[in-house]
């Protein structure tokens, strides 16, 4: 029985361990930032290198609700940092129709006023390998260096903790943790 358990166990905690050892290759913490230029569902052209000098919240989501909460955490995020040299922006990474992001952005608990991009060849997803996991934020200093990125919605991607990062890079403490 104990060679059983230490055979499953080799076999087992690996597999525990690969998602987390491949999502360790899209952290790009400290690298600069991959630049696009995506539309927003508004209409407007807008691109990763116009925001320069800028703090930038980039929120990569798909469809689903753990991107809406996300989401909503950033309409928050965005309201907090208004008029202090921060952009927050949302992309729907997943390529999905501009009608479909329209209907998910109106089902939000909250009216999403930042702006919102639609990635129809899945760029950011290539860029940032946030394909995999998602919803994905990365807060990148005013030289368009990535400083901190999280994966998911929970705790430690939470309004007041994308709001302390920001805080520290308009400090200019650099915003590593």
């Amino acid at each position: 029985m104990r060679r059983l358990t230490l055979v499953l166990g080799t076999l087992i905690l690996p597999m525990l361990f690969v998602p987390l050892i491949l999502a360790a290759g899209f952290f790009k913490v400290g690298e600069k930032a991959p630049t696009f230029t995506l539309t927003a569902i508004t209409g407007e052209t807008v691109s990763l290198d116009s925001y320069k000098g800028k703090v930038v919240v980039l929120g990569l989501f798909h469809i689903c609700d753990p991107c809406m909460m996300q989401g909503s955490t950033l309409q928050r995020v965005y309201e907090s940092t208004q008029g202090k040299g921060v952009a927050v922006v949302g992309v729907n990474s997943s390529g999905n129709a501009k009608k479909d992001v329209g209907e998910f952005l109106s089902a939000f608990p909250v009216k999403v006023t930042y702006p919102y991009l639609l990635d129809p060849n899945k760029t950011t997803d290539k860029l940032y390998g946030g394909g995999k996991f998602i919803p994905n934020v990365y807060v990148i200093d005013q030289n368009g260096v990535i400083r901190w990125q999280r994966v998911g919605n929970m705790d430690l991607a939470g309004a007041d903790v994308i709001v302390a990062e920001v805080e520290k890079l308009l400090a200019g403490s650099g915003g590593k943790t």
